[in-house]
């Protein structure tokens, strides 16, 4: 069953550790997502962009997969089913469907709307027991074709975002979705510890964790870091593992075209990556 992602959050601030948010494009993806959690015994966060969501035909059709894997599949770690980066309409939409989670990205919006728009959001999901997470200070790099260089938040817009009642907070640090270039200068742990003296216990999010340093995720951690987002690097890793396989000829050779075979090394390519960010997240254990 689908849970919010409140608890697993407040317990992993106060554990000092991080749950991590694994972006979810199709069956192989979840399936891979879901047995890992389960095997190491970790809380996860499965994201779905509203791309995603589209891709895979719309979100009633997400909520029906995953919520039958989980049944299928016996999971019984806690997993929570998030919107990623969601419009208002979007948040709306997946409330409607059955997701347990949403984030609401008003980051975009002057800091006035970004706080009516939550306030509403705040209510309706309090009222289903969802858990809502918000945005300030636009997250850079590429999403959804926007490209951006990754600000950094204001400390106080966030504190006036937490106060609205807000279950987990994204605050820009410098970080960026997709690959870093090679002139990124790092995260502004400065600006991530302002924010986290004023929002107290609110647990933050780090969105981009494709290609930060492994000293610098452990360190957004202890100040206060307890979600972060990887999506890029499980794409990597099933792109390549596939091409390793096609180029090898495997596809040619027996059944090897059957899709079930050809997708099965890009499945275990994200399985490994998962394993290795539950245990760099210190989630591993902790369901």
């Amino acid at each position: 069953m689908l849970v919010s992602a409140k608890d697993m959050l407040q317990k992993a601030k106060a554990g000092h550790y991080a749950v991590g948010q694994f972006n979810i494009n199709n069956l192989e993806w979840t399936k891979a997502i879901l047995l890992t959690a389960q095997e190491l015994n970790s809380p996860v966060i499965l994201g779905v962009s509203e791309g995603a969501g589209k891709y895979m035909t719309g979100y009633k059709t997400v909520v029906g997969m995953v919520n039958g894997m989980i049944e299928e599949l016996n999971i019984t770690v806690p997993v929570a089913l998030h919107l990623d980066h969601g419009s208002y309409e979007g948040c709306l939409k997946c409330i409607e469907a059955g997701f347990s989670s949403i984030m609401f990205d008003g980051s975009h919006y002057p800091i006035e709307e970004n706080i009516a728009k939550t306030t509403e959001l705040v209510k309706i999901t309090s009222e289903k027991g969802m858990s809502l997470e918000a945005e300030v200070g636009s997250i850079g790099g590429e999403e959804d074709g926007v490209v951006g260089k990754g600000e950094c938040a204001d400390p106080n817009e966030c504190k006036s975002i937490a106060d609205l009642g807000v279950t987990m907070l994204a605050a820009g640090i410098g970080n960026i979705h997709g690959k870093y270039p090679d002139n990124w200068e790092g995260l502004s742990f400065e600006t991530l510890d302002a924010i986290q003296q004023l929002t107290g216990d609110m647990p933050l999010v780090l969105h981009g964790g494709t290609g930060i340093p492994e000293d610098m995720i452990k360190k957004a951690i202890s100040l206060g870091v307890a979600k972060i987002n990887v999506n890029t690097e499980c794409q990597l890793a099933f792109a390549a593992a596939t091409r390793e396989y096609v180029e090898a000829g495997k596809d040619l050779s027996g059944k090897g075209f059957d899709p079930r075979k050809l997708l099965a090394p890009g499945f275990e390519a994200i399985k490994a990556t998962v394993k290795e960010k539950m245990e760099l997240f210190g989630s591993v254990g902790q369901a």
